[in-house]
C-alpha cells in the first residue's frame, strides 16, 4: 500500500518583499511560481552571471541522470532529497517510481512558499512511498529523525544535496552536517551533491561578485566553493566516475551541455 503525508498547513506566509533561492532558481528554468522581486533580482543576477540559467538547468538535468543512475543501475530505492526547492517536470520521486514504484522518497524544505507546493510532490505510485518534511539541514538531527518515519535506516539512502551546501556558510559546519547524515546511513549508500564554485576553470570567475549581490539583495545569504573545498565533503566516499565535474558533464553525453560553474559528484559509502 502507498504512502504520503500531507505536511503540515503553515502559518508563515511567504515574504514577497524579498527574493528568495527558491522562486528565483523557479524563475531562471522558466518557472512560473515566483514573484515580481523575484525575477527583478534574478534577472540582475544573470546580468551578472549570464550563464546563471544554464547552471539552473544543468543542475536539474544533473538530477535526473543520478537518480536514473542509482535507481536504474544501483538499485537504490530510498531518496532523501535535502533542499527539494519547487516542484517541476521529473521531481525525484517521479524518476525512481518510474523505474523502481516501490521506491520511498523524502522531500525536505523550510520554505514556505515549497511547503505550499508540497502536496505536488506526494503524488508518488501506489507502491512506494513519499513524504515531504519541514526541516533545516542546518539542524541534521531533527531532519533524520522526521525522515526516519518513512525511511528504513538499515537499507541504503541515496542522500541528496544539490544545491544546498552553498547556503551553509561555515565550511566546517557543513562538513560537519554531511558526516552526520552520512554517519546515519548504511554501507551502499550514495551521497550525491552539486556546489557553485568561483573556479576559473569551469567559469567560475563571475559567481563572487554574483553572490555578492545576492547577498545584498535576497535570502538566504550563499557562498562559492573551489573544487578543493566541495571534495571535502566526500571524504571518506568513493566518488563514482567521473567524480567531481562540472555537474553539466556528469555521465552527460559528449557536447550535450556546456561547461558550467557548478560542480556536481555522486559517491558510495563503502
Amino acid at each position: 500500500m502507498g504512502e504520503s503525508h500531507t505536511p503540515p498547513r503553515g502559518s508563515t506566509r511567504p515574504d514577497t518583499s524579498v527574493a528568495h533561492n527558491a522562486r528565483v532558481w523557479n524563475h531562471w528554468i522558466g518557472g512560473e511560481d515566483n514573484y515580481a522581486v523575484d525575477r527583478q533580482v534574478g534577472d540582475q543576477v544573470a546580468s551578472i552571471i549570464p550563464v546563471i540559467r544554464d547552471i539552473a538547468r544543468a543542475d536539474r538535468e544533473f538530477l535526473g541522470r543520478a537518480v536514473t543512475y542509482l535507481a536504474g543501475e544501483r538499485g537504490v530505492r530510498q531518496f532523501l532529497d535535502i533542499g527539494t526547492g519547487l516542484p517541476t517536470a521529473d521531481n525525484t520521486h517521479e524518476i525512481a517510481q518510474r523505474i523502481a514504484p516501490d521506491s520511498r522518497i523524502v522531500y525536505v524544505d523550510n520554505d514556505p512558499t515549497v511547503l505550499m507546493h508540497a502536496r505536488t510532490l506526494l503524488a508518488g505510485t501506489g507502491d512506494g512511498a513519499t513524504d515531504y518534511i519541514d526541516a533545516d539541514v542546518h539542524d541534521p538531527d531533527a531532519l533524520l529523525e522526521r525522515a526516519a518515519g518513512t525511511l528504513d535506516f538499515d537499507r541504503p539512502v541515496a542522500v541528496m544535496m544539490l544545491g544546498i551546501l552553498n547556503f551553509v556558510l561555515d565550511a566546517e559546519k557543513a562538513r560537519g552536517t554531511v558526516r552526520r547524515i552520512m554517519d546515519r546511513v548504511p554501507s551502499g549508500s550514495f551521497l550525491v551533491l552539486t556546489h557553485p564554485t568561483y573556479d576559473a576553470e569551469v567559469g567560475g570567475e563571475n559567481q563572487i561578485p554574483a553572490m555578492e549581490f545576492w547577498n545584498e539583495n535576497a535570502t538566504p545569504p550563499i557562498t562559492a566553493r573551489s573544487a578543493e573545498e566541495i571534495a571535502a565533503f566526500l571524504e571518506g566516499l568513493n566518488p563514482v566516475e567521473p567524480g567531481l565535474v562540472s555537474c553539466s558533464q556528469w555521465r552527460a553525453r559528449a557536447g550535450s551541455a556546456p561547461v558550467v560553474p557548478q560542480y556536481g559528484a555522486v559517491a558510495v559509502k563503502p
